[in-house]
């Protein structure tokens, strides 16, 4: 074939990278990789290997040891016996551990880039140009934590040990996502990288230990889900970070209710890709292609939902099957492709049958007639068109390089048709008029937001979603905390379980009794009766009756559930009305303290002193959250590229709390304030020995302008309805202070929808210690984060 034929039909050749070094680098370990541990590559204690195959031709790449419990258990003794040393270096000293490591990474870049080619089937395109230069980043930026951490975060401590599980999809960069925040901030890691892609993680921790990083600060011990099983269940972990499908991050998050691990869980996505009548169409297409073609569409937050409005779906779906039909598929090592290859045959089949699933129920199927490579598991880019919202390739995550569409009319119908998901990672919206964009952006429930762009990343903007797509960040200041805890929770001691005195007879006599008084429940505004039509005595410590609550059950907080979801309106009131709102609390409290501490004095037997102190706290944190209302703000940050992205507080709905006895008003008062001030609606269980300073509450809320349903109040007892308050899908996050059994009860059963937790474990709060209950370290678990990316220009 001449030049000039070549520039006539300008069509590709092949362009190979070389990859002489990384089969070097395999050859040198064909014996088999070993663990990573305390500092050295160790065999597996049960001598066990597994192979690994080249996703592109099916050919052998590897031998990978097999990690049992006792890999684990070394592994976590490493780290464990790492941690205190490591978090005790200067801030700066960590800080130049993690530069270094940065550095390492992009000297050995262009090896770490065709080894992770040839491990995951990714085009060397991405992993060159998008993949390693993120790890570097993710280093770079959290040398940065590392070294402002006395000043940023001087109110927190490292988590300790960390147990950190990582996908296929993103092998090196999923590392760097979690190793450097964890590193920078204090603590040790023990990390179980895909079983089908380990070769990159064990070839940084070569680059690691080259580059000076003291023994057991990180560990790599490699193997199959029972491996990670082990890391889960392992006593001496103090956190776990899993990255993976919602299926496995329900179960980690059961298997570990009540150890007092923290979690952080980045789980699957079914992503809406939203393009409105008045887009750059041409512009779109190519955001389609990077949406849900980037690494064969494995990727978690993947466009794969395709809404567009009705007007230019005939066009737009034209072009875009033209565009298709430009795509190439090849070899990974080939610079000048499109697509690579499908990681394993089991995904392949996976992706096959959804596929045939979607046909079965009536989609339309269009693969752009293209050539694919014998051998390997290679798959077509894929439009299934024509979908029902209800279909299963609508709904399920296919998790392979296949994107549905369906159209719609109005930006309200968009936006139902893009929140009609369990999950809730990330969107992408496409529109010319910018006030557009961001007026659908805050009613979208996902946790990255692109506008006009798609699949965006960077060390500075947290990434996370809501929903079954997980809870916790990676990235940010808002990642960051997800590797500390407080100072003041840390020494928290555990809960002594009261006992109930003994009821004691009544009084008889001949004078005029006390008048009967049975506080009732307050659901959506309103006094209500319990279902039941039950309730309970409430004795004060003597064993003498001083009132009796309503006994609520399953359908009282149903109702007041209910009542809590239409009260939507407060999650979007101004944030200066909710604040006006928390101080006319405050003031209508402190005019009836006198009354209050009486209560609580009789309830709990407390002195005057102390129960008229505990009531002037609770007006003082009323008066703090209406502070805090219109002042806890987001963060614009500016990442690498032209525009911005915003990371905006948003409410997180429906919260269930179980108050805890002591205090009974104050830590009442220090739960609800942060919750309703950032505009959430709450179930609360109060004190159930101490209730009656929360129903004589709910007074002073009929008469402070808070909106019917913002705050409810179900009395009774706190094992069955936090029990209830768990398994209720329509509750999406819940606080549980009170005994240990409560917060297991809760992680345990709170699996169905993942809803955010915040439980004490049974450990006391110093309720007055402002430092331990209120401000910041109850505000960043009242919101979630939603960063919204603006990129500027044509």
């Amino acid at each position: 074939m001449s030049v000039a034929r070549y520039f006539d039909e300008m069509s590709y050749g092949p362009a190979p990278e070389a990859d002489g070094e990384a089969r070097a680098w395999l050859k040198k370990h064909e014996t088999g990789f070993s663990h990573f541990i305390a500092g050295a590559f160790v065999k597996p204690a049960e001598g066990q290997y597994f192979e690994t195959a080249e996703p592109a031709t099916g050919a052998k790449l590897a031998r990978v040891a097999q990690g049992s419990a006792a890999d684990i258990d070394a592994a976590v003794s490493a780290a464990r016996a790492a941690q205190v040393k490591w978090a005790k270096l200067s801030g700066h000293a960590r800080a130049r551990h993690l530069y270094a490591l940065a550095r390492a990474v992009q000297r050995h870049g262009r090896l770490l880039s065709v080894v992770e080619a040839i491990d995951n089937g990714k085009p060397i395109r991405e992993t060159r140009d998008i993949d390693i230069p993120l790890v570097a980043r993710h280093f770079y930026h959290h040398a940065g934590w590392a070294q402002l951490q006395a000043s940023e975060f001087a109110d927190q401590v490292p988590v300790g040990v960390v147990g950190q599980i990582i996908p296929w999809n993103f092998p090196l960069l999923m590392l760097a996502w979690k190793v450097a925040p964890a590193l920078a901030l204090g603590n040790t890691v023990v990390l179980k990288p895909a079983e089908f892609t380990s070769l990159t993680a064990l070839l940084f921790a070569e680059i690691a230990a080259d580059a000076g990083l003291p023994a057991g600060v990180l560990n790599i011990v490699t193997g199959d889900g029972a491996t990670g099983a082990a890391l889960v269940a392992h006593d001496g972990i103090d956190k776990i970070a899993f990255t993976g499908s919602s299926e496995v991050g329900k179960l980690i998050r059961e298997k570990t209710a009540g150890s007092g691990k923290s979690l952080t869980l980045e789980l699957g996505g079914k992503s809406p890709f939203i393009v409105f009548d008045d887009a750059d169409i041409d512009g779109a297409i190519e955001g389609v292609v990077d949406a849900i073609w980037f690494n064969q569409g494995q990727v978690c937050c993947a466009g794969s939902r395709l809404l567009v409005q009705e007007g230019i779906a005939e066009t737009f779906l034209s072009r875009l099957k033209h565009r298709m039909q430009n795509l190439r598929v090849g070899h990974p090592l080939d610079k000048a492709i499109d697509m690579g290859a499908v990681v394993a045959p089991v995904q392949l089949e996976r992706i096959k049958s959804l596929v045939a699933a979607g046909v079965a129920e009536g989609a339309d199927l269009f693969q752009p007639d293209i050539p694919l490579p014998s051998g390997g598991c290679f798959y077509p880019p894929t439009l299934l068109s024509n979908v029902q919202s209800a279909a299963s390739v609508m709904r399920e995550e296919i998790f392979g390089p296949v994107l549905v569409s369906m159209t719609f009319r109005t930006p309200d119908e968009a936006v139902m048709l893009a929140n009609n998901t369990r999950y809730g990672l990330s969107a992408s919206i496409w529109s010319e008029t910018i006030g557009l964009a961001l007026d659908i952006a805050p009613k979208l429930q996902a946790g990255v937001i692109w506008i006009n762009a798609t699949n965006l990343f960077d060390a500075a903007v947290g990434f996370g979603g809501y929903r079954e797509s997980g809870y916790g960040r990676e990235g940010g200041r808002e990642g960051a905390y997800e590797y500390m805890k407080p100072k003041a929770w840390a020494k928290r001691k555990p809960r002594i379980a009261s006992t109930l005195p003994a009821a004691q007879p009544a009084e008889d006599g001949f004078g005029l009794p006390h008048l009967d008084r049975t506080a009732k429940l307050f659901v959506g505004g309103k006094q209500a009766r319990p279902d039941g039509n039950y309730s309970r005595a409430i004795l004060d410590p003597k064993g003498r009756k001083i009132g009796e609550v309503g006994e609520g059950n399953r359908k009282d907080i149903r109702n007041a559930v209910a009542a809590a979801r239409a009260a939507e309106g407060w999650s979007k009131a101004t944030t200066h009305n909710r604040a006006q709102i928390l101080y006319y609390l405050a003031e209508n409290l402190s005019a009836r303290a006198e009354e209050f501490a009486a209560r609580i004095a009789a309830m709990t037997g407390f002195s005057k002193a102390k129960a008229a102190a505990e009531v002037e706290v609770s007006i003082e944190r009323l008066f703090a959250y209406g502070a805090w209302a219109d002042k806890y703000e987001g963060a614009v940050h500016q990442p690498p590229l032209r525009g911005v992205a915003l990371a905006m507080n948003e409410p997180i709905g429906v919260v269930g709390v179980i108050c805890p006895d002591e205090a009974p008003l104050l830590g009442f008062i220090s739960l609800v304030a942060p919750l309703i001030a950032m505009g959430n609606r709450v179930v609360v269980v109060p004190s159930e020995q101490h209730p009656l300073s929360a129903t004589d509450f709910y007074q002073i809320l009929e008469t402070s302008d808070v909106p019917a349903g913002v705050i409810n109040i179900v009395t009774g007892a706190a094992r069955d309805l936090n029990k209830t308050l768990a398994e209720h899908d329509d509750v999406d996050a819940l606080w549980v202070f009170g005994a240990a059994e409560l917060s297991a009860t809760a992680e345990r059963l709170s699996v169905g929808n993942l809803k955010r937790l915040l439980t004490d474990h049974g450990l006391v709060t110093d309720w007055f210690d402002a430092a331990a209950a209120e401000g910041p370290i109850l505000l960043r678990h009242a919101v979630q984060v939603k960063n919204i990316w603006i990129p500027y220009g044509e």
